[in-house]
């Protein structure tokens, strides 16, 4: 089974591959201009370990929440692949993603992405023993007053909004632990864990069901002006 996974909802580009048993990562900060590179970078690839598109069985990515024009070009990229190729496509929010970036743990995970406008987007998470991640929240988009009122002590957090709200955060939350920047951004072989698990679990979708995950709501909808 082949399975070919991004997320492209932060500054980075984040493309895996698993291939019967064995991942590959690939990870490039592209700025703005990830349309003119998400293409190439994917076919690179996988000219790289001697695939084409045809040789995926499914395709996986990363929904957000976060940057409204990578995820937009991210899920839009990966169901074009999926309607031509004509193969399932697995949908995965990206706090889920960054959430298996924390080791095992007794305290909550709480993966916060910087959203603009004093807003965090966030989740709670709990888990143990090395497990996916299981949330105990809906997907949130709060201020971080807001968040800091439902956090319980020691509470473990990371995102890029932790370099925002660094000073907030170490000062609301009694005991609070923030990590290293390099568990701050969705990491590919993450992707492929969480995309191996819904698969197993037949959680699969197609091309014309997944949506990008939008919390600002009012801010994705297109308004038509009269002239």
């Amino acid at each position: 089974m082949r399975i070919l996974a991004i997320d492209t909802s932060s500054k980075f580009l984040c493309l895996g591959v698993y291939d019967d048993g064995k991942i590959y990562e690939y990870n490039v900060e592209t700025g703005k201009k990830l349309s003119g590179l998400i293409t190439l970078t994917i076919e690179r690839v996988l000219k790289a370990l001697g695939l084409g598109v045809g040789d995926i069985d499914y395709f996986a990515v990363g929904l957000g929440p976060g940057s409204f024009t990578g995820m937009r070009v991210g899920a839009s990229t990966i169901k074009g692949l999926s309607w031509v190729m004509k193969k399932p496509v697995i949908g995965i929010s990206t706090l889920d993603i960054i959430a298996e970036n924390a080791a095992s743990t007794s305290t909550d995970v709480v993966p916060i992405i910087d959203a603009k406008r004093g807003l965090v987007y966030c989740a709670i998470y709990k888990k143990a023993s090395g497990v996916i991640a299981k949330r105990k929240s809906p997907y949130l988009l709060l201020t971080f007053k807001e968040l800091s009122c439902k956090l319980k002590a020691n509470s473990l957090l990371f995102g890029d909004a932790c370099e925002v709200y660094r000073q907030d955060i170490l000062k609301d939350v009694k005991g609070a632990v923030i990590l290293d920047k390099e568990h701050w951004y969705p990491k590919a072989h993450n992707i492929i864990k969480l995309a191996l698990e819904r698969q197993k679990a037949k959680k699969i979708s197609n091309a014309f069901k997944i949506e990008p995950i939008y919390l600002y709501p009012k801010e994705c909808q297109i308004k038509i002006k009269n002239i």
